[in-house]
């Protein structure tokens, strides 16, 4: 179990696990998990984290098809800059590693922004605390589980 399983269970939503063979050598964990789980790449959101121009880390979640655009993320967040955050930073605020960063169950809860493609969709995934391990789930439960705002913060690529 991780974090951000072990909070959905606790806060009774519906959601679902999937699990799929992580291939270290794959450049985009999401497109890996959309591709391994047979998903529709628009249903399947990366977990990204930014440090404001105030030094406050936040979470974007973005779709896996798309990229975050940063002046949106900041303009969001209420800030005039965002940049991604470093690697190690992200890890050590979040509790997971990289590739496996989930919006939910994170070890200092952050800002986040969903984007709003997601409050399209009937049940989103998104990283479920560990590469190779997805979970789905409505997204106005992300929303309310992670006290995210929306926003439109992703670009098509």
């Amino acid at each position: 179990m991780t974090p951000a399983i072990n909070l959905a269970k606790r806060s009774g939503i519906r959601f679902q696990t999937h699990q799929y063979k992580h291939d270290p050598s794959a450049s985009s964990y999401g497109e890996e998990a959309a591709e391994k789980l047979g998903l529709n790449p628009a249903h399947v959101y990366k977990t990204l984290v930014v440090k404001l121009d105030t030094g406050k880390l936040a979470v974007a979640v973005v779709p896996v098809a798309g990229q975050l655009n940063l002046k949106a993320m900041a303009s969001a967040c209420g800030v005039r800059k965002a940049a991604m955050a470093d690697q190690q930073e992200a890890a050590k605020s979040s509790g997971y590693i990289p590739g496996g960063i989930s919006p939910m169950g994170q070890k200092k809860a952050l800002q986040t922004v969903v984007d709003q493609s997601a409050l399209e969709l009937d049940v989103m995934h998104v990283s479920a605390g560990r590469r190779g391990l997805e979970i789905e789930l409505a997204p106005n439960d992300l929303i309310a589980l992670t006290r995210a705002k929306t926003a439109e913060i992703a670009k098509k690529v």
